[in-house]
């Protein structure tokens, strides 16, 4: 299978996150509002439906704002910004 290229990192990061976190939340609140129904899967698909198209653009437009928070609490390494892991202490010696 083909990967990305890099420059589609910034919209896939997101796009996943936001996924994932919308269908566990919906799906929670779903559950806390209704209970589970027959019909709770239908519910639910439309609430997390609903939740990502709100989650996603949220989240494309806060990255850059929460990128200079992170940045401003934690001690950044050469080539944190591109999310690659730091050396390991062996690798500096």
């Amino acid at each position: 299978m083909r990967k990305l290229p890099a420059r589609y990192a910034p919209l896939v990061a997101p796009m996943l996150l936001s996924l994932l976190m919308t269908f566990v939340v919906s799906g929670i609140a779903t559950w806390r509002g209704i209970g589970l129904p027959a019909n709770f899967v239908s519910v639910w698909w439309g609430a997390w439906g609903l939740s990502w198209v709100i989650a996603f653009p949220t989240l494309l437009a806060v990255q850059p704002v929460v990128r200079r928070l992170t940045a401003a609490i934690v001690e950044t390494h050469p080539g944190a910004a591109t999310g690659s892991a730091p050396a390991s202490p062996r690798a500096r010696s």
